[in-house]
């Protein structure tokens, strides 16, 4: 059985360690922003195992202007819970919570290996790929609300 629930920030990193910063240390888990009261975190759990994890980040991005926007940071699925749909739920939840909110769009910085799922799930890319130190090749990705059932 699976659940997907608002969790803590804290929460987050068994999965976003592993997946996002594996080698680092544990507080390279720790976003600018992951405490904020409009930051929200939410985890799947498979029985009473978190395996996927996702967080909004209400923040703007100077490519949208004069839009109401959430960033999508820290997703990360297992590895053993890859490929089996888990993230595209954790996408779909926070879709909803985005229309539930009055968002106009939805951004974040995409993996360059992750670029193909998220365009499955409606994301478009924009701009040229850029590095993040230490972390690798993103490219920014977005949908806008209306597009959201």
């Amino acid at each position: 059985m699976q659940t997907i629930k608002k969790i803590t920030a804290l929460e987050t990193f068994p999965v976003r360690h592993p997946v996002l910063r594996s080698g680092k240390s544990i507080e390279s888990c720790h976003f600018d922003g992951d405490n904020l009261k409009s930051t929200v975190h939410y985890g799947l759990f498979i029985l009473d195992s978190i395996t996927g994890v996702i967080s909004l980040f209400k923040t703007k991005n100077n490519l949208f202007p004069n839009q109401k926007q959430f960033q999508i940071r820290g997703m990360a699925v297992l590895q053993d819970y890859q490929k089996k749909g888990f993230g595209a739920k954790l996408i779909l939840n926070a879709e909803k919570y985005c229309k539930e909110q009055n968002t106009d769009l939805i951004w974040f910085n995409a993996r360059k290996e992750a670029i193909e799922f998220y365009e499955k799930m409606g994301f478009k890319t924009t701009g040229k790929p850029f590095e993040i130190k230490d972390v690798g090749e993103h490219t920014v990705m977005y949908k806008y609300c209306k597009t959201l059932l």
